[in-house]
């Protein structure tokens, strides 16, 4: 997530923060899954993909797992519960980072910024249509069909000219958000009621995805990696900001503000992600783009009812 939006899951009583102590984690949240995808691009110049999603969920787990000591949050005991989150750990985090990592070594890490917004969309489609945990309205029905729309201006202009590596890494940027949208789904439907902490419950996915890929080092660790400071840098705030710290942040703006006000960090990632590529990395986006996102975003208000149609549609 990852440079993802708000987490499910029931969180146990704490004491309230400021409100101007959540506005500012809000927006740390933001950059900080924005930026997600500068790293992940540094990273890749001297590690390959399955490096880098495993470099990242090792140091995310070691931070989730510090604070968790340190606030001797309770894990689940449960092995049903258990059972979930390891499902979890490779639909939340393994499958999808390294379909971004991969899908980075093709595309613009602003771009990859931008289809991970079409996480909200998914997360409608797979909560609707395979777990039956929401009924969506006619204007959110629409609203999935104006996002689809947006993700075709972005793809469809490249795939015109020549299905080739650009193309085929979009397609992967879809499937780890629609790996998002469905992870998102399952919590909500087997894992909405384990009475853990936001923190444990997040621990609870990335510690299991972490200990896979360190079971997969041998195979990992075979190529060869280049550990620049630039690089080591970037898996770190990748793992430990990216996939430890910013959870917590979350965690508390969705405790404070309640999922749809906590979801609108959604629009912060795209914005933050397409500038950093271009103030650092040199990127540059072609006009759809920035035309596609804008209508996914329309679509996105619409699946989340912060635009309603006029009563003669709804009807």
């Amino acid at each position: 997530m990852s440079h993802l939006g708000p987490r499910v899951g029931i969180v146990a009583p704490s004491p309230a923060p400021s409100p101007f102590s959540i506005a500012v984690q809000f927006i740390l949240t933001g950059i900080v899954w924005g930026s997600s995808f500068l790293f992940i691009a540094v990273a890749l110049t001297g590690m390959t993909p399955a490096q880098v999603a495993g470099g990242r969920l090792l140091f995310g787990a070691l931070a989730l797992a510090a604070i968790v000591a340190i606030r001797r949050e309770r894990l689940p005991r449960d092995r049903r519960v258990w059972g979930h989150l390891c499902v979890l750990s490779m639909s939340f985090c393994v499958v999808p980072f390294l379909l971004f990592a991969w899908a980075e070594q093709h595309v613009s890490s602003g771009l990859a910024s931008i289809f991970n917004a079409t996480t909200p969309i998914m997360t409608a489609i797979m909560a609707w249509a395979v777990f039956r945990v929401e009924r969506l309205r006619v204007g959110q029905l629409i609203g999935i069909g104006v996002g689809i729309a947006g993700v075709v201006v972005i793809i469809a202009p490249g795939a015109v000219a020549a299905v080739g590596d650009s193309t085929i890494a979009q397609i992967a940027l879809l499937g780890a958000t629609a790996c998002y949208g469905f992870s998102l789904a399952y919590m909500r439907r087997f894992l909405g009621d384990t009475g853990l902490s936001g923190i444990a419950f997040a621990f609870g996915y990335i510690g299991p995805a972490a200990a896979f890929m360190v079971l997969l080092s041998p195979f990992i660790l075979a190529e060869p990696m280049q550990l620049t400071l630039p690089v080591v840098g970037s898996i770190v705030a990748l793992g430990v900001l990216g996939t430890g710290i910013a959870y917590v942040w979350n965690q508390n703006t969705l405790r404070a503000w309640g999922p749809t006000r906590a979801s609108t960090v959604t629009y912060i990632t795209p914005v933050v992600g397409v500038a950093l590529g271009i103030l650092i990395l040199g990127e540059r986006i072609s006009w759809n783009e920035p035309v596609g996102a804008a209508v996914v975003f329309v679509g996105i208000l619409l699946v989340q009812q912060r635009i309603r149609l006029p009563r003669r549609v709804r009807t």
